[in-house]
This record gives structure tokens, sequence and C-alpha cells, in this order.
């Protein structure tokens, strides 16, 4: 096995460490981390959450780190290899697709919401929402998504710009990526501090990390465990790929610990920002996938200098959705240059040209086509529960026995490199009991609820 991917490979330690936090960090941190903590209880809720980031998250991160790095190809053609060198079943290659397929239909939906935001920001900035009323706000919403031809254009330049990053190879995610990951970091303090100044500071952070344990249940519990498994972006082949790309001198142990704890950083700078600003304006923290377009900009419209900030939170989810759909796509562009021996270009524009017909699909279910349903559900909300609940979770899972059961011990232990033995054995003892179990519980509860 080649030892440098033929896509090239990162300069340093570090940009893997931003390119990866870049992949992990998107929506579900800013957007969904937030409001699921307010539907959830928030103190209690958190120490779960980060319990199932040490416990699954990062061991299966690992793992896919690893996998990506002996393979050093498009996750299909690692799979395929990696199967073969364990003189296991080639149909192993089908964990390959399914991270392909996961991340490719994941970006034809994602992209038409991080459009949403991209338009936000230029409505906030405008003073749209200044002294709006919550009816006001909420009309604002209902006719933006109403109108096809606007979403459908926020979704075209979405999409034009993340293949142009994507285009120039991993020379040009680097260079994005060390862009856009201190930007965000710099925004998200500004926001902070503008969440001091101007929020319930304190009865945020209290609700924030002081547990209460009779506000969670066991529907929480398995909440914790499938968002902290889908925040560090497993499952989809974007850390695979990623993977790929690693130097082999690079400590993979330690790299994914650092990722991880700036992930996790992230969404709970998130909440720091978003509750302080919640709670001084008399919102409720609950309020679901709405508290993002729907309640903070009633707040920002009615606090000193909101409109300045409020543009800045926008521009922040923006650069959040930007950095992770970078690599999403690349699992589909790097199969494309290695099997249709496509330059990179030509394989962007196809995959970039495909993602957005798909994702014409989504802008339709909030509209012309609402009416539209299979299973009861929209073609967002079909696509979004097929993903998120059933591909992501099985991913994780095959990876987690791949790793832990397939591939030979002396080959991860290679790979992995840890400095002492007992941490391989606390690895392999969570990859291989630990991690596919929490898995196996979140996915028997999502069929539950089905």
């Amino acid at each position: 096995m080649s030892k440098i991917s033929q896509h090239g490979q990162w300069s340093s330690r570090f940009a893997f460490i931003l390119a990866a936090t870049g992949s992990a960090v998107g929506l579900g941190n800013i957007w969904k981390f937030p409001y699921i903590t307010g539907e959830n209880g928030g103190g209690a809720f958190v120490l779960v959450y980060l319990l199932c980031i040490l416990a699954i998250g990062i061991p299966i991160m690992m793992a896919e780190v690893m996998l990506g790095r002996r393979g050093r190809k498009s996750p299909v053609n690692t799979m395929r290899d990696l199967a073969k060198e364990a003189s296991a079943s080639p149909l192993w290659v089908w964990l390959g697709w399914l991270g392909v397929i996961a991340g490719f239909l994941i970006l034809s939906y994602y992209s038409v919401i991080a459009g949403w935001a991209m338009a936000y920001v230029v409505r906030v900035a405008s003073g749209t929402f200044e002294g709006a009323t919550a009816d006001g706000v909420s009309n604002i919403f209902s006719q933006f998504i109403a109108d096809p031809e606007k979403l459908l254009a926020w979704h075209s330049l979405f999409m034009i710009v993340t293949m142009l990053v994507v285009a120039r190879g991993v020379k040009g995610l680097e260079r994005t990526v060390k862009f856009l990951m201190p930007a965000l970091f710099v925004i998200l303090i500004l926001l902070i501090g503008y969440a001091i100044d101007q929020g319930s500071f304190e009865e945020g952070v209290y609700f924030l990390f002081n547990p209460d344990f009779s506000k969670i249940n066991s529907d929480g519990v398995l909440t914790a465990m499938g968002h902290a498994f889908f925040t560090l972006s497993l499952g989809m082949g974007a850390i695979m790929v990623y993977g790929a790309y690693l130097p082999s001198k690079v400590s993979i142990g330690s790299t994914v610990v650092l990722i991880a704890l700036a992930d996790t950083l992230v969404a709970l700078l998130a909440g720091l920002v978003i509750f302080p600003i919640v709670f001084a304006n008399g919102l409720e923290p609950g309020s679901g996938p709405g508290l993002i377009f729907q309640t903070l900009p009633i707040a920002f419209g009615h606090m000193a200098f909101g409109s300045f900030f409020g543009t800045l939170f926008f521009v922040l989810l923006v650069f959040a959705a930007w950095s992770s759909a970078i690599s999403l796509i690349e699992p589909a562009v790097a199969w494309l240059v290695e099997n249709k021996k496509m330059s990179r270009m030509r394989a962007c524009i196809w995959a970039g040209l495909i993602t957005w017909v798909v994702g014409i699909g989504t802008v339709l279910s909030f509209n012309l086509g609402s009416d539209i349903k299979v299973f009861d559900k929209t073609f967002f909300d079909l696509l979004d529960y097929l993903t998120a609940n059933i591909m992501l979770p099985l991913g994780g899972l095959c990876i987690a026995i791949f790793a832990g059961w397939v591939m030979s011990k002396d080959n991860s232990a290679k790979e992995l490199n840890f400095h002492y033995s007992w941490v391989n054995g606390i690895w392999r003892f969570l990859i291989r009991f630990v991690s596919p179990i929490a898995v196996i519980a979140v996915f028997l509860n999502v069929i539950e609820l089905i």
C-alpha cells in the first residue's frame, strides 16, 4: 500500500487537525446542539453528551482515521484494499460506498440549509429584524422558504463556493480551513463577549453546566449518544478520506483527542453565545430547530448593536457549514479521480452538479412539493432521516466491527502507534465492545420510533 495518497497529503499535523475539526464543526454544533440541549434540560444532557464523546465518538474516530491512512485512497478503494489485506469478504467495500453515498446525500440538503444562513447574513445586516415581533420574524422565515427561486439561488451559490475549494485539491482544502477555523473561533469569542455584555450570561452558564438529572430521561441519553456520534462526522467517509491524507508519522490517538476537544469546545461556546441571549429576552431555550432562524433574530432585533452581532452570528454559521461541506463531497470526488481517471476539476463539476440537482428536491419540499410525501415524510425529511438515523449509525457500527474484529491487531497497533500498550488495550476494548453496543442501542431506538 502506498505511503502517500495520489491526491497529496496534509502539510502538517496542525493542518489535519484544522481540516478534521472543520469537517466535524458544522450546523450540528451551532444549530442543533443548542436546541437539543434546551429540549433535554441543559447541564445533565451536556454531561451525558461529553461522556458519549469520550466512550463512543473518540474510539470510532480513531478507527476511521486509521482505516483511511492505512488505505490511502477514497473510502471505497480503501475498504476494498483493507478487506483483501485482512483476507475478509469483498463485501466490506460497501462500507466505503455507504460513506460516500451518505456524504453526498447529506450535502444535497445541507447546502440548502447553509443557503438559508447565507441569506440571513444579508437580512440581518440590512436591519430586516430590527424591532421585529415574534409573528413578524416567523412570517419573514415562512415567506422565505416558500419561495423556491430564492432557495434555489442560495443553494446554488453555496454549492459553487464549496466546489471551488474542493477543485483545488488537498492544498485548496488546507488553505481554506486555515482561514475558516481561526475566523470561526474569533467570531465565537466576539459573540461570547456580546453575550456577557447584553445577555443573562450567568443564567446561561448555569443552564448549560449545572446538571439536574431529573430533567433527562432515557430518550435524552440516546439523543446525547446519537449526537456525540454524528457531530464528529463519523460514518460518512469524510474523516476516512481526510485520514488518507495524514502523514505517516503523525500520532492518530492524540490528534483525534484534540479534534474531539475542539469540536466539543465549539458546541459549548455556541451554547454560551445562544442561551444568555435567549434568557435575556425571555425566549424559550427548548424551542426546537427554529431556535436559530426564528428565535434568535427576535433577540438580535431588540438588542444594542444587534444587527452587527447578529450578522457575525450568521457568518459564523456559514463558515461552520462551509468547512463541513468541503469534506462531505471529497470522498465522491476522490473516487471519480481514482476510478474514472477524471481530472480533479472535472470530477468536482460532475459531483457538484449531481449534488446540486438532488438538492432541488429539498428546495421544493419546503414549498411546491411540500404535499409530496413518502412514508409521511417530505423529500427533505426523508433524506435527513435516512442519513442521520440509519446510514451514519450503520456506517459507524461497521467501522467499529472492521477495526476491532476484522483488521489484525498488529496492523491496527502499528497504525495507531500508541506510546503505551495499555492505551491500545483500552481502545480495543472500547472499539470491540462499548462503541458497537452503544451504536446498536441508538439504532434500535430509531427503529422503535419508525
